[in-house]
């Protein structure tokens, strides 16, 4: 195998697929990207959870294929001068890097060993642009659970019906939703759960807000196609919450607020809570007025934050992190502030009463401070 390519094409296609290799696995090739020249040049990464493979434009001398060790390629590749590289491997899987003055020569491993990406039995395909997707993704994925005891919560949900997208995530403490309209979609409704993990490596690809992204739904795997890119991802598999019958349906009790001002508000008083004591805010809903407190044994902290309505005084009790992603991600200037009871979740959706978005944050106990 040879070919040369510019160096930024390289790089760029090494640092995409690199996200799916393994970084540990008793199968040496599993933390190797496949190297494959052919027409032009592919490279894999697949860690038997997700798999990604990209294709660049490159001068191929002579067709044929290796895995080469996915960090050291990658470090090599990023610290090349700017210019034409020039990568070729023999028989023996010995693998030349070159690049200007720079020249590596490096052990590779036969492109068999690599393990194939799983077949894709695609029954629905719908599209949205780029940048709709990453967004939704970075509006949503700080409520995806990192606790592997319950599986299907280290992914989002995702419905399509009627052409519009929701994207769910839940954690037990929180949930994010965010609605958009998709571009085409073949499928009248759909619904399947994608790992967070693989939403994380989406958001990082989609960069050009003039190419959609194409997705592709089977039986057990989706696939997501960004340019010359593709991302393919297991499905979770499990009974994800029913977030619908999970928000309350009547709020005695509704404010607006502007997100800026809640957000600095909360980011303050939260400088005197830190990982040993995670006291909770306690936040005052008066009549115009949100007043934040918190007592930690680092000291006291107060702020007040304007509101439209009055919250009868309610005193419910939240945790920062929770508050702050919520209003970081909010996509909207202003908020709905919909509250039940001082016991029951509060619900955050657009001022203008619409659905393109709600986050639900649950209430944390005070301590009486009589």
């Amino acid at each position: 195998m040879k070919f040369t390519c510019e160096k930024y094409l390289l790089s760029l296609a090494v640092a995409t697929a690199g996200r799916a290799a393994a970084s540990k696995s008793p199968i040496p090739a599993m933390e190797g990207l496949l190297i494959e020249a052919g027409h032009n040049v592919r490279i894999t990464g697949y860690d038997l959870k997700k798999g990604i493979y990209t294709t660049f434009e490159a001068d191929v001398s002579a067709p044929g294929s290796v895995v080469i060790n996915a960090k050291l390629f990658g470090d090599i590749v990023r610290k090349l001068p700017d210019g034409i590289v020039s990568v070729c491997s023999d028989g023996n899987n010995a693998v030349n890097i070159a690049c200007g003055n720079a020249d590596y020569n490096i052990s590779g491993t036969a492109s068999d060993d690599f393990p194939e990406l799983p077949s894709l039995d695609y029954s629905s395909n719908l599209s949205l642009p780029q940048d709709t997707m990453a967004r939704m993704i970075a509006e949503t994925s700080f409520a995806i659970s990192t606790n592997e005891s319950r599986p299907v919560y280290t992914g989002a949900l995702i419905e399509v019906e009627n052409n519009i997208m929701t994207m769910v995530a839940v954690d037990g403490y929180r949930m994010a939703l965010r609605r958009e309209a998709v571009e085409t979609c073949d499928a009248e409704s759909l619904k399947f759960i994608v790992p967070g993990a693989a939403l994380s490596d989406l958001e990082k690809i989609c960069m050009s807000p003039e190419e959609p992204v194409k997705i592709a739904v089977g039986s057990k795997h989706v696939s997501f196609s960004v340019g010359d890119t593709v991302l393919i991802s297991r499905r979770l598999e499990g009974e994800f919450l029913n977030f619908r019958k999970t928000v309350p349906g009547d709020f005695p009790i509704q404010l607006k607020a502007q997100r800026a001002d809640l957000l600095r508000c909360t980011d303050r008083v939260s400088l005197i809570i830190d990982d040993r004591t995670k006291n909770p805010l306690r936040c005052v809903f008066g009549d115009n007025l949100l007043t934040i407190t918190c007592a930690t044994p680092l000291g006291r902290a107060e702020d007040c934050c304007p509101l439209e309505g009055d919250g009868g005084g309610m005193i419910i009790g939240f945790n920062n992190s929770y508050l702050m992603d919520a209003f970081k991600a909010a996509p909207a200037d202003t908020l709905r502030i919909n509250i039940v009871n001082g016991s029951a979740p509060c619900i955050i959706t657009p001022e203008d009463g619409g659905d393109s978005f709600l986050y639900m944050i649950l209430p944390v106990r005070l301590r009486s401070e009589g």
